[in-house]
């Protein structure tokens, strides 16, 4: 099997909101929209979709579903630099810079409707 593209497609409340954050403040460029629906591309990570909770589009079973327990994580090679940059965007830090002792350097921002957003940085562990 090749895989050509990978897309995480995610049940929210607001499309709109989550759109606009990923717009704004992690470089994602809008590919499609229409009504309960947004497509987002970088082209240097996964693709996303948007889609409204209740939207007729997905089956029944899974209509009233909402993304949760989901942590989006991006590996960065310059996380003090990302940390700063969203702070002084006036984007909480959900999850303050920590590092683990396994080598993971790491902090969470979560878009208005809880979309967790992991930032990563490998280093040596301790």
């Amino acid at each position: 099997m090749k895989i050509n593209a990978s897309t995480i497609s995610l049940t929210i409340d607001d499309v709109a909101a989550s759109r606009e954050f990923f717009v704004n403040h992690l470089g994602y460029q809008e590919r499609a929209a229409a009504e309960g629906f947004a497509s987002l591309t970088r082209d240097d990570a996964v693709d996303i979709v948007l889609l409204q909770r209740g939207i007729e589009v997905l089956p029944p079973e899974q209509r009233d579903q909402r993304a949760a327990g989901l942590i989006l994580a991006f590996t960065v090679d310059t996380l003090d630099a990302e940390d700063k940059r969203l702070r002084d965007e006036g984007v909480p830090i959900t999850m303050p810079l920590r590092e683990e002792p396994w080598g993971e350097r790491l902090f969470q921002i979560t878009d208005p409707n809880g979309i967790i957003i992991q930032f990563v940085e490998w280093t040596t562990p301790n």
